[in-house]
């Protein structure tokens, strides 16, 4: 049978008359139901069966939401900070997940001590979002594991390198070697200890399993490597994969294609001023990358304004379809 995966992340979900971050950032109701309106229409247009939902505030409008549009099931394991002296701003994010289908567990993430000594990280760790890993049963009485994530944001700094696809390992690792080392770069270090944690989770896993997430890095980046490569943690000569990314599976049609074009170019997801960017991701395991059936990135909002707007989303939202038996 064929499911529909997708990451969505919601850009500030916050119902009035709560803020996010600071007082002044919130929404009108008039502003908050447009959102809601848009939100609506695109989890209509995804037509996706799962859904893992990034930048959410508002966990039980989102619930609500949900439920509303037929997805019966709604996990959430983690609820967002509030400030101190004003209980009406929210101060961190948390993930959500929706489904079609069953929820029959959800697991605790726990970070890898090993990673943590490994990247040289001295101050206490904590995961900057608390990760879902949800085990969810499929009407074939197939289960899955299926994880939603929103890893450390990239400050777009000068040791937030950008990498090549004939990039080796290697040649990363020894460039960003001075940057770790010397703590030049908090950011990457706090997102490779959180991507190394989850590859030994993953690493674990008995069943199919489905990676959905904004990963804060670009495609080819060393947070990828430590994701999903064998070879980043273990020293190996080789590449050695347990997550596939779910775009380099499906077979990508070219309309019109120019005489000298050599590959389709990857739809961007996010955009930093002129800057184009791959940030949102599906990785899937090795049982599953040979049964993409589609791939589709959804960014018409982003075509009529690359930032995004608070009233719609800065990122665009990525559905992939697999054929699980």
């Amino acid at each position: 049978m064929n499911i529909k995966f997708a990451t969505f992340n919601l850009f500030q979900f916050t119902a009035p008359p709560f803020s996010w971050y600071f007082k002044k950032d919130k929404f009108t109701k008039e502003q908050w139901e447009k959102k809601l309106s848009w939100i609506k229409n695109q989890i209509k247009l995804m037509d996706a069966d799962i859904i893992g939902f990034q930048e959410v505030f508002s966990i039980e409008e989102l619930k609500q939401l949900c439920k509303e549009l037929g997805y019966e099931y709604f996990l959430n394991v983690d609820t967002p900070d509030i400030n101190k002296k004003n209980p009406t701003i929210y101060t961190t994010t948390v993930l959500a997940l929706a489904s079609r289908f069953p929820i029959i567990s959800n697991k605790n993430v726990r970070y890898d001590i090993n990673s943590i000594k490994k990247h040289n990280f001295k101050e206490k760790f904590a995961f900057s979002r608390i990760p879902i890993k949800a085990i969810i049963e499929l009407p074939n009485k197939t289960k899955i594991a299926v994880y939603v994530n929103h890893l450390k944001s990239n400050r777009l700094n000068e040791f937030e390198y950008i990498f090549k696809k004939s990039t080796t390992l290697k040649e990363k690792i020894e460039k960003t070697k001075l940057a770790l080392e010397n703590n030049f770069s908090s950011a990457l270090k706090q997102r490779l200890i959180e991507a190394s944690s989850l590859h030994m989770d993953i690493k674990e896993s008995k069943i199919p399993t489905i990676f959905l997430c904004d990963l804060n890095d670009k495609e080819y980046s060393m947070t990828i490597d430590a994701l999903t490569n064998k070879a980043y943690h273990e020293e190996l000569e080789q590449d050695e994969f347990i997550l596939f990314d779910a775009y380099n599976y499906y077979k990508k049609e070219v309309y019109n294609p120019h005489p000298e074009q050599k590959e389709i170019k990857r739809t961007p997801t996010s955009y930093y001023f002129s800057d184009e960017n791959v940030i949102d991701f599906i990785f899937v395991s090795d049982d599953l990358k040979e049964k993409i059936v589609s791939y589709e990135v959804f960014d018409k909002h982003l075509k009529r304004n690359r930032n995004g707007t608070l009233l719609e989303s800065d990122h665009a939202q990525v559905v992939c379809e697999i054929d699980i038996n």
